[in-house]
């Protein structure tokens, strides 16, 4: 999918296990995913194998993945940063550096309470195995990872 892109964004539906790339209104692909270990919960926390559900952007395009290559999702959002303080699991100075990178469009704290290092990855997408990311195959990710960039926004619904 070497084509110009105009306004990309990625859709990621959790329920369907698919995800679905579109440029402005034009829908270019639909492609299955895996998801964390506890696919059906919205991310509280650390650890709890959940993937976040909200609205995001792509904050790092990493070429050197684990996975083949990833797409950084900017979680913790604005969201999680006020259930987080809100729930006594991030401080006041944490919360406000996830605000500031939100408005700045930079990678959130990555290693609070709340959780972080959500990516759209390689390595497959049949079964759902992740600590909380978006896994695709591998020829998916690359033909997103070539065709988007840092900015990108990220819907990911139940």
């Amino acid at each position: 999918m070497t084509m110009l892109v105009k306004n990309p964004r990625i859709i990621v539906y959790k329920r369907d296990r698919k995800l679905e790339f579109f440029s402005d209104q034009m829908l270019l692909g639909t492609y299955r995913v895996g998801l964390g270990f506890n696919p059906v919960s919205d991310k509280k926390q650390e650890g709890d194998g959940a993937t976040p559900e909200g609205d995001f952007y792509v904050f790092v395009k990493n070429n050197k993945s684990a996975y083949y290559l990833s797409l950084g999702v900017s979680y913790p959002n604005a969201e999680d940063a006020e259930r987080g303080l809100r729930e006594g699991l991030i401080n006041q100075t944490q919360h406000d550096t996830i605000i500031e990178a939100i408005l700045r469009k930079t990678a959130p704290p990555q290693y609070t309470k709340l959780g972080g290092l959500i990516y759209i990855h390689g390595h497959g997408a049949t079964s759902d195995w992740t600590r909380g990311c978006v896994a695709l195959e591998n020829p998916d990710i690359k033909e997103l990872y070539d065709a988007v960039a840092v900015g990108t926004p990220v819907t990911i619904k139940p």
